[in-house]
């Protein structure tokens, strides 16, 4: 079965590009995002096969980095990051 993956940033792509190039830890998270999201999709594929206890661990890992990017990018926008509950 094949999985779409959204990246993180599509909607904002301008803010995205921004805090990526003025915040190194955000860029590096960014990367390691990006880098997963495509061995994941080269699994999907075929291209590379994986035992299903690890796939599952990159997919929580996938998903845990795309919530720590999309509340990063929500706080640099001035809204809530979550966390709060206000």
């Amino acid at each position: 079965m094949h999985v779409e993956y959204h990246a993180v940033g599509n909607e904002t792509p301008e803010q995205f590009q921004r805090l990526s190039q003025q915040d190194p830890a955000f860029a590096r998270l960014a990367q390691q995002f990006a880098d997963l999201e495509q061995r994941l999709t080269q699994i999907e594929q075929g291209s590379e096969t994986l035992d299903p206890a690890s796939l599952t661990a990159l997919k929580d890992q996938h998903a845990a980095l795309k919530g720590d990017l999309a509340r990063q990018l929500k706080r640099a926008s001035g809204s809530c990051c979550g966390g709060c509950c206000g």
